[in-house]
C-alpha cells in the first residue's frame, strides 16, 4: 500500500483556502492546470511509497513514538509558492520548527521501521494546490496568493494516510486518500 506522514489542516482552514483557490481558477489558463482536490488537501511529512503490510505493525508502533515526542504547535496557510515550472503550493507560517521536526521524526520512524526511504531531503511545509504536465508560468498565480494568510489553528495529530491511486483511467480522477493510523501530538500512552 501508498503511504504517507501528513498533517492535515482543520475543516475552517480548508474553506478558507478554498475561498482563495477559487479565486486563482479565474486566472488565465488556469484551466490548462490539474488541480488538486479540495479532500486531498495535506501537508506530507514523510514520504513513504509502497510499504510492506508486515511493516505495519512496527511502522504504527513507531509513528506513535514520534507523535508522543512532538508537543503540539500553531499553524496557519500562508501565501503560495511553486517547485520549477510545473507545481504550485500553498506554504505555512507558524510552528514551521516544530513541523519540521515532526517530519523529521516521522521519516525516521519509517526508516527504523524498515519501510525503504527515498533519499532524504530537508523538509519544506506545502500543500500542493495544482500541477502542469508542461512548463507553465505560475508566477501569476503565486502573485494571487502572496497576500493570503489563513486564521491559525493548533496541529495536535500526527496522521497515516493511505492513497488509493486512480485506476479508472478515467479524465480527471484523481487520487482517493484515507486515513490508515492516527496519533495525538504529546500524549501518552
Amino acid at each position: 500500500m501508498r503511504l504517507f506522514a501528513a498533517v492535515v489542516p482543520p475543516e475552517e482552514a480548508l474553506r478558507e483556502l478554498g475561498r482563495a483557490v477559487d479565486r486563482l481558477h479565474g486566472l488565465p489558463g488556469a484551466d490548462g492546470l490539474r488541480w488538486t482536490g479540495r479532500p486531498g488537501w495535506h501537508f506530507t511529512l514523510a514520504f513513504m511509497g509502497e510499504v510492506d503490510e508486515a511493516l505495519l505493525p512496527e511502522l504504527d508502533e513507531r509513528l506513535g513514538r514520534a507523535a508522543r515526542r512532538s508537543e503540539e504547535f500553531r499553524l496557519r496557510l500562508h501565501g503560495g509558492g511553486h517547485f520549477g515550472r510545473r507545481t504550485l503550493w500553498v506554504g505555512a507560517a507558524g510552528g514551521l520548527d516544530a513541523m519540521r521536526m515532526l517530519a523529521e521524526r516521522a521519516d525516521a520512524a519509517a526508516r527504523r521501521a524498515g519501510v525503504a526511504m527515498e533519499e532524504h531531503r530537508r523538509y519544506h511545509a506545502h500543500l500542493t494546490l495544482a500541477r502542469s504536465r508542461t512548463d507553465t508560468d505560475l508566477r501569476p498565480y503565486v502573485d494571487a496568493l502572496a497576500p493570503f494568510e489563513g486564521r491559525p489553528w493548533t496541529v495536535s495529530r500526527l496522521l497515516l494516510i493511505r492513497s488509493n491511486l486512480p485506476g479508472g483511467g478515467r479524465p480527471g480522477e484523481r487520487p482517493r486518500y484515507e486515513e490508515a493510523g492516527a496519533w495525538r501530538l504529546g500524549a501518552v500512552g
